[in-house]
């Protein structure tokens, strides 16, 4: 497309400190962005490990408590692709900019709501319900915004860099999950096992409606990106973009979601499911555990960046392949470890599991978002990224609980993270790397 590649051209000609000033606030916006709306979402996920069982499940045993309240987790991943495909129709039709901003809010509100859910004891099972409609919300909202966040910065960058700035809307997930564990630890910290229960849980989830007015005051700084405005000004806006990219890239779409399986699987075991096994198997303390996993979240934050970075130098497709390996493996290294209950070798392979499984995570944005053309590329990419919460990051808590219980050894945990892991490694293959090329703009 000579034209798109003019426009970009253009744009690049801004004087240097309009351009940099222009993607530094789309990159800020975009990280600030995907880090409240992942708080929000694996806020949920925390609670659901260690509250929600016992305060909206209590009449369950724990595993049956378990598995309900994994299963309203679940409910958030499903909604993901409805909201990749509701989002991705009017992020292709009217821009990334005003759906940044409004996935922002519709996913405050959400989890603001879920703050203020009573519990079991004074409306009864019509609490897990609104937990369910909360959720459902949240899920529908995030599986718009990752596009939002994603493309408001890729599609401002040079794309010899595209790799490392879209990085910075990936780090958003391993950040709000520092946000969530660091909130719910000082609430437990601060408040006796009872209180925490009763209402201490409440507070990170009522604070989300300040962190979302301070993000919607950097997003207002945000200017829409110059593809989306050169396919607007060209009338080259497709008139039914899901449609349209179901019925031309199936193949594309298909292959991000195979992508996204083992990756979506090790984040969900090594941030959700860990607090479940570790203090309900291995019978460690929650603080200490939430501390773990609050180290390693932060180093990804910092690694996924940082292999995004490489994904420029190297190839997408290189580093992805790499994680895909290395993660056939580890996992059965990683049950082991946290089987001796060691008090080196457990904190030792929480924190290292996040940051190894970032060779996958932090060229994705890039990977998957190259593989689609501008006009269409909102759709195409949500869906892809998305999907793969239905088949693989929902499931993924609820399978390991249903693997331990059935097999009575963590092996089978490991060995299912192997099969999905070997599953993204033919599927990194499939699709085509298209590092620092303009054509697909």
């Amino acid at each position: 497309m000579p034209e798109v590649t003019a426009f970009v051209q253009n744009a690049a000609s801004l004087t240097e400190a309009g351009k940099q000033r222009r993607l530094m606030t789309a990159v800020g916006a975009s990280a600030l962005s995907t880090s409240i709306e992942w708080y929000d979402f694996l806020l949920y996920g925390v609670a659901a490990a260690t509250v929600f069982p016992r305060r909206f499940f209590p009449e369950s045993g724990p595993f049956i408590g378990t598995l309900l309240s994994f299963s309203t987790f679940f409910i958030g991943f499903v909604a993901r692709p409805v909201g990749a495909a509701v989002f991705g129709h009017f992020g292709d039709r009217i821009g990334r900019r005003w759906l940044l901003i409004v996935t922002m809010l519709s996913t405050g509100l959400a989890t603001t709501g879920i703050g203020l859910v009573p519990s079991y004891e004074t409306i009864g099972i019509w609490g897990a319900v609104l937990l369910t409609l909360g959720r459902v919300v949240q899920g529908i909202s995030l599986g718009g915004a990752w596009s939002a966040s994603v493309l408001i910065a890729a599609e401002w960058a040079d794309p010899k860099r595209r790799g490392f700035i879209a990085s910075f809307a990936q780090a958003g997930g391993p950040f709000g999950m520092v946000l969530a564990n660091a909130a719910l630890g000082v609430m437990t910290a601060l408040t006796t096992e009872r209180q925490f229960l009763d209402w201490g849980w409440r507070i990170p989830f009522l604070a989300t409606i300040l962190l979302v007015g301070i993000t919607l005051y950097l997003q207002i700084g945000v200017l829409e990106t110059p593809v989306f405005t050169l396919h607007k000004h060209s009338g080259t806006i497709a008139r039914a973009p899901v449609a349209e990219v179901l019925k031309k890239h199936w193949r594309e779409i298909s292959l991000s979601a195979l992508l996204r399986t083992g990756q979506q699987v090790q984040f969900y075991i090594f941030t959700t499911y860990i607090i479940t096994y570790a203090t309900q198997e291995l019978r460690f303390a929650r603080g200490p555990i939430l501390k773990f996993v609050m180290i390693e979240a932060l180093i990804s934050s910092m690694t996924v960046v940082l292999f995004g970075r490489l994904s420029d130098a190297y190839g997408r497709r290189k580093l992805i392949a790499l994680g895909c390996i290395l993660m056939i493996f580890f996992p059965f290294l990683y049950f082991a470890a946290l089987d001796t209950k060691s008090a080196l070798l457990v904190p030792l392979v929480i924190i290292l599991a996040l940051p190894l499984q970032d060779l996958q995570y932090g060229p994705q944005a890039a990977f998957i978002s190259e593989n689609f053309p501008g006009s269409l590329r909102y759709s195409g990419s949500g869906l892809g990224y998305q999907l793969a919460s239905i088949t693989a990051g929902g499931p993924a808590p609820i399978l390991a609980t249903i693997l331990l219980h059935a097999f009575g050894t963590s092996m089978a945990i490991a060995s299912y993270m192997a099969i999905c892991s070997a599953i993204s490694l033919a599927s990194v293959y499939a699709l085509s790397d298209r590092r620092g090329t303009l054509d697909r703009l």
